[in-house]
């Protein structure tokens, strides 16, 4: 198991590399060009730039998240097959800068959905919050409105230039179902992977955050048997999983049976928790197995019996010792350290049993 964080840039993220640097057991950095806009080719430059500055301070740039896919792929447009030449040429490009795994997703419109960013816990710590009924009741435009006065950093998956088109883009979905999304991903899928066959990249896509369906979008990658039909879309070991405890576990799914099923298809893991409601809500917490609904004991366990030696990250922590006054949500210091002296925790223990 390689222990990553993911990192947003210079003068884009409060969480600087000498802070990453001091907690122990990350050996990578999980990266992106956050301003480049979903379809655009990624220069050389560019590329080089970013991981001049990474393995200045003494980390891999091996994981890429994400390379978005343009929302014309995902909606079949005549317009796609420039934007997929644009995506097989940056893989090419972070290929030959050393990248092993990039993760992205195939979601409609919003990478991931929330309905606060800074719900207050018990204990003062606050975290991201799933109010399912609000979901039911607000139109998108008014959700965005509603978080964008929270937060003043930009979002992966919810970039400005995707939320200037929102109503554009949710008129072009009217009509579009869950095999209309299958169809047009194996599409992407049979023109990109013989591209990572060929220059030695892994790609992992990201389960929907969250796993069920919203506003009236499709998500299809939300459970095993889903996610068994995705890998024979294009039964390659370079088409795999950036396996999210977090977004599968925000509905009930049986994750180390997941794990137990596909783990040779995982190239990436984020591991984090949250606690379910009866009603359908969700809250981030914690990474310990007994503060969520998510048992991470029996999925680092699962990992760690199947000799996993992919990448993984702590995925969303909570806000706490007051760093919602600068952190973006969801992606502070603290919580995320703590999540990674867990995971390497309960990791050790098993390394140890077995001598």
């Amino acid at each position: 198991m390689k222990m990553t964080f993911r990192w947003y840039g210079e003068g884009n993220d409060q969480v600087t590399l000498g802070h990453i640097k001091q907690i122990p057991g990350v050996e990578g950095i999980v990266w992106s060009l956050h301003d480049m806009p979903a379809g655009e080719l990624w220069s050389e430059e560019r590329i080089a730039k970013e991981k001049a500055i990474i393995e200045a301070a003494g980390f891999n740039i091996d994981v890429v998240e994400s390379v978005n896919v343009h929302e014309d792929i995902k909606l079949g447009l005549p317009s796609r097959d420039q934007y997929i030449e644009n995506y097989k040429e940056t893989l090419r490009r972070l290929a030959k800068a050393g990248v092993k795994v990039v993760c992205y997703n195939f979601m409609p419109v919003f990478d991931w959905t929330r309905t606060s960013l800074y719900k207050e816990t018990e204990d003062g710590s606050n975290a991201l919050f799933f109010e399912k009924s609000q979901i039911h009741n607000i139109d998108p435009t008014e959700l965005i409105e509603k978080l964008a006065k929270d937060v003043d950093v930009t979002m992966p998956g919810w970039e400005p230039e995707r939320l200037g088109k929102l109503k554009q883009t949710f008129k072009q979905y009217e009509g579009f179902g869950a095999e209309d999304l299958w169809k047009n991903l194996q599409y992407f899928l049979e023109q990109v992977i013989p591209v990572c066959e060929e220059c030695g990249i892994k790609m992992g896509i990201h389960p929907d955050d969250p796993a069920f369906p919203i506003f009236g979008l499709p998500r299809i990658i939300i459970n095993k048997e889903n996610i068994g039909r995705f890998l024979g879309l294009v039964d390659s070991p370079y088409n795999g999983l950036s396996l999210c405890t977090g977004s599968l576990g925000s509905a009930n799914n049986d994750i180390p049976d997941i794990i137990d099923t596909y783990h040779d298809r995982i190239h990436f893991m984020h591991i984090r928790n949250v606690k379910r409601y009866e009603n359908g809500d969700f809250i981030e917490t914690s990474h310990r197995a007994c503060d969520g609904s998510v048992d991470t004991v029996k999925v680092i366990n699962t990992l760690h019996k199947h000799g996993y030696q992919g990448y993984v990250r702590p995925d969303h922590g909570r806000h706490i010792w007051g760093e919602e006054k600068w952190a973006r949500p969801g992606y502070g210091l603290y919580d995320r350290a703590l999540g990674i002296m867990y995971i390497l925790g309960v990791w050790d223990n098993l390394n140890h049993e077995k001598v």
